[in-house]
């Protein structure tokens, strides 16, 4: 029994790597097991993909719900072919603006679950099996007015780098994904409005960062950053201190719900 599981499955990346991952490889999967908290989301993704779907109506940031998907694992005993964590939920403002479960259930869904479905995944992975873990491009530098959700990506990339090197030996490819941002339903005119203008223009269609990420993944690459302006930023950032750039940095401070899930 082969499986994909997808995280955060209900909407954005997450949504649309099922739809990829049903594309491109629904001949070589027996199933695709999505985990997300909105129930009626991932019965319409059902009837949109060929390849079975098991749900899992679930809130990763409660240890039960992570106890409900080891437990599956071990009746079924599958082989994982792909691991694709997309959940997490960000908010911009400044620290301490938001209230306090805001600000930890970042934390919690961000780099906590994430872990967790790592943790119980990983006994059933076979060599030539693929994690892609999603992060963001405010992973590469701090971003005071965002600052919880940006460290929480640190967390995610530093995290799948590691774990990149610790599976080399059993020949499973991970790879981070490190967008900007991207057109999901997230972005409301009003969210819009806020956004600074240099991510506006850099803005990605969910369907190419996905697409892009399965390729570097197939690559056994370790990073997957989409477009020229990014993977500039990204070699800019390493240049120059960080401590120079946040001098003159814009600081977003309106509070944004970005992605939830």
């Amino acid at each position: 029994m082969n499986i994909a599981i997808v995280t955060g499955a209900s909407s954005g990346m997450g949504r649309e790597s099922v739809i990829q991952l049903a594309e491109r490889f629904g001949g070589s999967l027996t199933e695709i097991w999505v985990v997300a908290r909105r129930k009626e989301r991932l019965q319409e993704l059902k009837r949109r993909v060929s390849v079975p779907l098991r749900i899992f109506a679930l809130d990763l940031t409660q240890r039960e719900s992570l106890a409900v998907l080891e437990r599956e694992l071990e009746i079924r005993k599958p082989q994982v072919r792909f691991l694709v964590c997309a959940a997490g939920s960000g908010k911009m403002g400044a620290i301490g603006a938001s209230l306090l479960e805001t600000e930890t259930g970042m934390v919690r869904l961000n780099c906590e679950a994430l872990c967790g479905v790592t943790h119980v995944t990983l006994p059933w992975m076979r060599p030539h099996s693929r994690v892609i873990l999603y992060a963001s491009a405010v992973a590469f530098l701090p971003q005071p007015g965002f600052g919880i959700y940006a460290a929480t990506k640190a967390f995610v990339l530093s995290y799948g780098r590691a774990l990149r090197a610790e599976l080399r030996g059993r020949g499973i490819a991970v790879t981070v994904v490190c967008p900007g941002a991207v057109k999901t339903e997230f972005f409301s005119a009003r969210q819009m409005k806020a956004l600074p203008f240099y991510k506006k223009l850099v803005m990605a269609d969910c369907r190419k960062v996905v697409r892009l990420a399965l390729q570097d993944s197939r690559r056994g690459r370790e990073l997957s950053v989409y477009g020229p302006f990014l993977n500039a930023f990204r070699v800019f950032v390493k240049l120059i201190p960080h401590g120079v750039i946040l001098r003159v940095m814009p600081v977003q401070t309106e509070r944004i719900k970005e992605n939830e899930d």
